[in-house]
C-alpha cells in the first residue's frame, strides 16, 4: 500500500481541503507508486499564509544564532538519511543515484552554511553629518516568504531558499513541484524534528494553478522565489510587479560549450557529456551547444558520438546506469519536438533521436 502524505501548515499535517489527491510514480517504472499527495486549493494556501504571518513575530525575535542552530540539526538529520533520501528521489524522478546523493549533500552542505550566517547577520554604522547624532542599520527580515521549486533538484534548490530565509527571521510557504513531493515532505520532517517552531515553515502540495497563482497573488505574501520555465516567470513577474512584491526568479538558459583548437579534447569531452547528459539533461545549466574549431570539429564529433553512444542508460537506483528516464511523458515529447525542429533546420541528426523503448 502506498504512503499517503498530508500538506504541513502551522505544525499540523492536514489533508488537502479539496479532499482530493493525486498519485507520485517513478518515471522508470510507472508500477512503483512512490506515494499519494494532496491536490490543493486557494483555500488551503490562505491557511499556511496564515498560519506563517501567525508565526512570524516570534520566529523574528528568536535570536539568529539559535535560528542557525535548528538548520545546524537539520542538516545532521538529512545527513542521517541521505541515502534513504536520494533514493525516494530517484524513484520520483529518475536520475541516477549519485546524483541524487549529490543533491542531498547539497541540502546538507547549504544547512551548514544558512547556520553559520546566523552569527553573521550584520548591521553597519554609517558617519553622521550632523552633530551629536549616530547612524547605524540593522537587518530586518521581509516577512512571508513563497518559494515555489521545479523537480530536477528537488532537495538543493528548495534548501538553497529555505534556509536563508529561515535564519535571516522570515517564515515560509512552500510549494514543491508535482514530479517530486515525496523529496519536499522528507525536508519539512527533517525541519520539524529539529525543531522549528510550528507555522514557520508550511508546505502546500498541489498543481501551478491551484497553489502556484493563488500564492503568487496571495496579499499576505512578502517575497516570491520561483525557479522553473521562462514562460511562467514572465507571468509570476506580471503579479509581483502588479503588487509591488518582492521577487526572485531562476529560468531557463541555452548554454553553449566552446571548445578551442588547443584545448584538451579529453576533458572537453567529460565536460560535454556531463553537462548535456547529466540529469538527463534536464536542468537549465545543461549544456545544449557546442562551439568548436573547424580543425578540431570532426575529431570531436566522432569521439562524442563514440562516447555518447556508450552511455548506459535506465534505472537510476542501478549503480551502473549513467543516464535515467526524462521525468514524464510530457518531457520526452518534447525532446522529440526539438529533435523534429533541429531536422527541419537542416541539422543532421548522427546518433539516437527517437524514444527507447527499455534501459540499455
Amino acid at each position: 500500500m502506498a504512503e499517503k502524505f498530508q500538506n504541513y501548515i502551522g505544525g499540523r499535517w492536514v489533508d488537502a481541503s479539496t479532499g482530493e489527491t493525486f498519485q507520485n510514480r517513478n518515471p522508470a517504472n510507472r508500477d512503483d507508486l512512490v506515494g499519494i499527495f494532496p491536490r490543493s486549493s486557494a483555500r488551503d494556501v490562505d491557511d499556511a499564509v496564515s498560519a506563517a504571518r501567525a508565526a512570524f513575530a516570534a520566529w523574528k525575535s528568536t535570536p539568529a544564532p539559535k535560528r542557525g542552530q535548528i538548520l545546524l540539526e537539520t542538516g545532521r538529520i538529512l545527513r542521517d538519511r541521505k541515502d534513504e533520501i536520494a533514493r525516494v528521489m530517484t524513484r520520483e524522478m529518475g536520475k541516477i543515484i549519485k546524483e541524487t546523493r549529490g543533491d542531498v549533500q547539497e541540502g546538507i552542505d547549504t544547512a551548514d552554511y544558512a547556520a553559520g550566517e546566523g552569527r553573521r547577520l550584520f548591521g553597519e554604522t554609517v558617519p553622521c553629518e550632523l552633530p551629536s547624532k549616530m547612524g547605524f542599520s540593522i537587518r530586518q527580515p521581509v516577512g512571508v516568504c513563497g518559494m515555489i521549486t521545479p523537480w530536477n533538484f528537488p532537495m538543493a534548490i528548495p534548501t538553497w531558499k529555505i534556509f536563508p530565509a529561515l535564519v535571516s527571521g522570515n517564515t515560509v510557504v512552500f510549494k514543491p513541484a508535482t514530479d517530486t513531493p515525496s523529496s519536499a515532505a522528507a525536508l519539512i520532517k527533517a525541519l520539524e524534528e529539529a525543531g522549528l517552531p510550528a507555522g514557520v515553515c508550511n508546505l502546500v502540495f498541489g498543481s501551478g494553478s491551484g497553489v502556484g497563482g493563488p500564492l503568487t497573488e496571495h496579499a499576505g505574501v512578502n517575497l516570491i522565489s520561483f525557479t522553473g520555465s521562462t514562460e511562467v516567470g514572465r507571468q509570476i513577474a506580471e503579479v509581483c510587479g502588479r503588487g509591488l512584491k518582492r521577487l526572485s526568479l531562476e529560468m531557463g538558459g541555452k548554454n553553449a560549450q566552446i571548445v578551442m583548437a588547443d584545448a584538451d579534447l579529453d576533458l572537453a569531452l567529460d565536460g560535454a557529456l556531463w553537462g548535456a547528459f547529466g540529469t538527463t539533461g534536464q536542468r537549465c545549466t545543461a549544456t545544449s551547444r557546442l562551439i568548436v574549431e573547424k580543425s578540431i570539429r570532426k575529431e570531436l564529433t566522432e569521439r562524442l558520438v563514440e562516447r555518447a553512444s556508450s552511455l548506459r542508460v535506465g534505472d537510476g537506483l542501478d549503480e551502473a546506469v549513467e543516464v535515467g528516464p526524462l521525468i514524464n511523458s510530457t518531457q520526452v515529447d518534447r525532446v522529440e519536438k526539438y529533435v523534429q525542429i533541429g531536422k527541419d533546420e537542416g541539422a543532421r541528426l548522427i546518433l539516437g533521436g527517437h524514444r527507447l523503448d527499455e534501459g540499455a
